[in-house]
């Protein structure tokens, strides 16, 4: 890749805008794997003739091959740009599928769908993009990565109905097979037009850099060295995560146990995933007025008072009313930080640590859903478990708003 080609668009271009467009569309279609395992759970389980929990495995492998997947595709953004990644995801994801759909028992079902399906295929359509996004905007990139970001959530509203659907008509491995053909081609053709590499990879210094002072802010973020800052983060983002997990996976559960039925608790869960992509959006916007650090501790602070409402109401509507509001208050936090990232270390890394701390929030997801069942199977209550996700979220919150006393400290120190 030559020095033109790399240079050839700037930040905040038209451009930008395309590709930024294009990448809600890649990660919809490439997300899919995260969302559609859960619909074939029950027609793969009674297929195999397993239990439930082994029918649920293959979901948990996917999800850890998505974190680390997401670093592994970061490093190699990192250094080919962002459509090599897209175009072997794209195989990886049209295979997994396929050969999921020919799987013979839960053992190659399983396989398939952690190593090709997570690992080497969905894994490239978050953690990467995110990262890719946030080099290519500096006025908007708030914005810019929380519009990249919710074609996650889109992802987890387009595709199980369609998956279910095809399920009901055609059968789960015939569904598979359809979606490998279609996701692997779409991906493939999409990822075409992510040649050019970021001009940011270009500057010698970041954006909006003002003299040595930001200069030594990327080679020691925070003040910190580049491994404490980076450990730092992926401790809050665990933290947030575990915190985030409980609403979310123990919702349905929770509304059983107080009587209103499991339907309740999953409109509970549509609406507060949908009130998280408006949650992705407003926060872009308050990030580019206020930066990451600030738009995370804000964030961490308005989920923290969701989860204490939980505590006192327990009405239907009150419940309701709580769960958009937790929502609207979480969506923002994980886009937050890449764009931390991109504000305190270099911009070659930015796809190796955004994917690292990414991975280490789905580990705070996968940790939070499984810790609150252990709470509630110790204490036979919901409410230790909500105080135990509180807990872990004055974790996150402290830890951002030392980071954000070490970022002043620093630059007040920098302009002595």
């Amino acid at each position: 890749m030559t020095t033109q080609e790399t240079t050839a668009h700037q930040a905040d271009s038209r451009y930008a805008m395309v590709r930024l467009a294009l990448t809600l569309l890649i990660m919809t279609v490439g997300s899919s794997g995260m969302y559609v395992v859960s619909v074939m759970l029950p027609a793969v389980q009674t297929e195999f003739g397993i239990a439930r929990a082994d029918a649920s495995l293959p979901y948990t492998l996917l999800m850890l091959g998505f974190g680390f997947g997401g670093v592994l595709m970061g490093k190699l953004a990192d250094r080919v740009g962002v459509m090599w990644p897209l175009l072997m995801g794209s195989v990886f994801l049209g295979v997994g599928y396929v050969v999921t759909g020919l799987s013979g028992g839960i053992v190659s079902f399983t396989i398939a769908q952690a190593l090709l399906v997570g690992l080497l295929g969905s894994s490239v359509a978050f953690a990467p993009l995110v990262a890719d996004t946030s080099l290519w905007f500096v006025k908007r990139r708030g914005i810019a990565v929380a519009v990249c970001a919710s074609g996650n959530y889109l992802a987890g509203a387009v595709w199980p109905p369609i998956a279910q659907h095809f399920v009901e008509t055609v059968g789960w491995r015939q569904t598979y097979i359809g979606m490998g053909i279609f996701c692997g081609v779409a991906m493939a053709l999409l990822a075409l037009f992510f040649r050019a590499r970021p001009p940011a990879l270009a500057e010698a210094t970041p954006v909006r850099a003002q003299g040595n002072a930001a200069v030594r802010d990327m080679t020691r973020p925070f003040g910190l060295s580049m491994g404490a800052a980076q450990s730092l983060l992926c401790v809050a983002g665990v933290a947030c995560c575990v915190a985030m997990a409980m609403p979310q996976v123990h919702i349905v559960a929770y509304c059983g146990d107080l009587g209103y039925g499991p339907a309740q608790g999953a409109m509970m869960l549509s609406l507060m995933l949908g009130f998280g992509i408006v949650s992705r959006l407003v926060s872009g916007a308050i990030c580019d007025r206020i930066g990451g650090l600030r738009t995370l501790l804000l964030g961490g602070l308005l989920q923290c008072v969701a989860l204490l409402l939980f505590l006192p109401f327990d009405g239907l509507v009150p419940l309701y009313v709580i769960s958009a509001l937790f929502g609207l208050f979480q969506g923002g936090i994980v886009p937050s930080y890449a764009i931390i990232v991109r504000e305190h270390f270099p911009p070659k890394e930015a796809g190796a640590r955004v994917g690292t701390v990414l991975m280490f929030t789905l580990f705070g997801m996968a940790l939070g859903g499984w810790m609150s069942g252990k709470v509630f199977d110790l204490t036979g209550s919901y409410h230790a478990a909500f105080l135990n996700g509180i807990g872990w979220n004055l974790v996150n919150v402290s830890i951002a708003a030392f980071l954000l006393f070490r970022t002043r400290r620093t630059r007040a120190f920098a302009m002595a």
